[in-house]
């Protein structure tokens, strides 16, 4: 599913109005789609106290008929015009037919009528701006946001549902205005925007449901962001034929683990099987081997030579060089530290590199060590996928974790251009994106996975998918949509305190089967 900015959504409105489409047309399907959606968050929609808030744009209109819709089913519904309609607003006339109350704002004075139907509603409709709003909230807009944000600090349960996004949401960025009201559940029209998926915005948007209104596909084809859906991932998994044996499924090599981060060489190997890699071999110090092999009875070795117990010897580099063609996949960084025997043994690696050296997925410890070479991307060949969190991000980019944050997708976007390479922007609603262009965003922020390990997890998952033979970018994002998977249903069973990243190791098989579950 594309995701759209602000801008593009104006544009894909202007195609489907040269295309025939009405916009009342749109209108209509819009106020309807924010009504069921209503209706479905609250359950029981008769006699509940209602309060749509109508502003000047479509966005208003969109609420009106939401407000029409929602009263035809036995709420209590009131409509408070934050400023004039067009002259012949045909959804303003409707519900004057129907009775509904409506409250003109320059006709309130003190907003003594607003804070009789703030107190008494239940359900509150935010339809007074939507995308095309860049500058402050001021004046009674203002006046009248503040006054809704008090009344729900006093009544937190008072539900508060988005037309399109929360006024005051940055519809491309998820800033928000210091205005902008705390949704519990946001009916985004068409296409989502990616301002619910940043934060702060991605907070206040609450529950996100996006409404099919009748535009097209078409319309969006020419679109490079997309959103990660069950029906992508499940057309994105890698075959698995009948007559198959292990080596129709990849070869991964992890160059993983370290004295002192043991465990991520277990999980980053355990990540690369779940998915369904063939033969996933670790490559850690020789003095490591006897502790894992106890735990990963189905990985194969190929351990380090050492000067002494955890430091790898100089011979260790040549090591992995020479069995290299053997493998499709390299996987290298997970628990490696950063001890200077280390950083020269990533070095030397990385500089002997055959001219067709086998995928790289690299990821935390690797990419700490290359931030600190300058041009690093200039020292890794093009088949490569980078998977840094925020503060590995800012270290390659040379910004603070904060730049990093603000604007993920750009950034993530414009990496991958300069790097050429697969660049996954890992996180809440992490970003994925390829040097062509082309970005993919999780819809997934799971508390649960913020824990140790669960990233190296991920990088298995990634190198896995990578070893099967699917595209790079697909194998980038369909590990992330899988690994954000397993943690959602690892928290539907347990919640998200807790939650440990050996957790996430069978829950992944279990992902791919309901995956493969959909119909065709």
């Amino acid at each position: 599913m594309k995701v759209v900015t602000a801008e593009q959504m104006r544009m894909i409105d202007q195609k489907a109005a040269r295309a025939g489409i009405a916009g009342e047309f749109l209108m209509e399907n819009a106020g309807l789609a924010v009504a069921e959606e209503t209706r479905k968050f609250i359950n029981c929609i008769s006699g509940q106290a209602i309060l749509a808030l109508a502003g000047p744009g479509n966005n208003g209109g969109d609420a009106l008929v939401a407000a029409r819709y929602l009263h035809k089913w036995g709420a209590n519904v009131s409509i408070y015009l934050l400023s004039g309609r067009p002259s012949g607003d045909k959804n303003l006339a409707l519900a004057k037919q129907l009775d509904i109350p409506i409250v003109q704002i320059d006709k309130d004075a003190k907003y003594a009528r607003l804070k009789g139907l703030l107190s008494a509603c239940e359900v509150l409709i935010d339809g007074i701006l939507g995308t095309g709003t860049a500058r402050p909230i001021e004046g009674s807009f203002k006046e009248v946001l503040s006054r809704i944000n008090r009344e729900r600090l006093r009544r937190p349960q008072m539900v508060i549902v988005a037309v399109d996004i929360p006024t005051g949401l940055n519809a491309d960025t998820g800033a928000v205005d210091h205005s902008c009201p705390q949704a519990g559940l946001t009916v985004t029209l068409g296409l989502p925007k990616p301002g619910l998926y940043s934060f702060p915005g991605a907070e206040k948007a609450g529950k996100v449901v996006i409404a099919d209104i009748g535009i097209p596909d078409e319309l969006s084809s020419d679109i490079l962001v997309e959103l990660m859906t069950r029906t992508w991932a499940g057309s994105a998994l890698p075959a698995r034929p009948a007559g198959a044996n292990k080596g129709s499924f990849g070869r991964v090599l992890a160059v993983v683990g370290s004295e002192n981060y043991i465990g991520a060489a277990y999980l980053a190997c355990m990540g690369a099987a779940r998915v369904g890699a063939g033969v996933v071999t670790l490559s850690t110090a020789r003095s490591l081997q006897p502790i894992l092999a106890s735990k990963l009875t189905e990985i194969t070795y190929a351990p380090l030579p050492e000067d002494e117990k955890g430091i790898l010897s100089a011979k260790a580099a040549a090591a992995i060089l020479s069995i290299l063609p053997y493998y499709k996949v390299m996987l290298m960084g997970c628990g490696l530290g950063q001890l200077p025997h280390t950083k020269n043994f990533v070095k030397n690696i990385l500089s002997g590199l055959p001219e067709k050296a086998p995928v790289l997925v690299l990821d935390a410890d690797a990419l700490n060590i290359l931030s600190e070479m300058p041009r690093w991307w200039k020292h890794v060949p093009g088949s490569t996928i980078v998977t840094p969190h925020a503060g590995e991000m800012a270290r390659l980019m040379g910004l603070s974790v904060e730049e990093v944050q603000g604007n993920r997708l750009e950034l993530c976007r414009r990496a991958a251009s300069d790097w050429q390479k697969i660049v996954v922007l890992k996180g809440a609603f992490s970003v994925i994106a390829e040097p062509g262009g082309r970005v993919m965003i999780s819809g997934a922020a799971n508390a649960g996975l913020a824990s140790a390990g669960t990233g190296d997890v991920l990088a298995g998952a990634i190198a896995g998918l990578a070893g099967q033979g699917i595209p790079l970018l697909q194998a980038a994002a369909l590990g992330v949509y899988l690994h954000a998977a397993a943690g959602e249903l690892v928290k539907d069973e347990i919640g998200d305190t807790g939650m440990l990243a050996t957790d996430l190791l069978p829950a992944l098989p279990k992902v791919i089967k309901w995956l493969r579950e959909l119909p065709l």
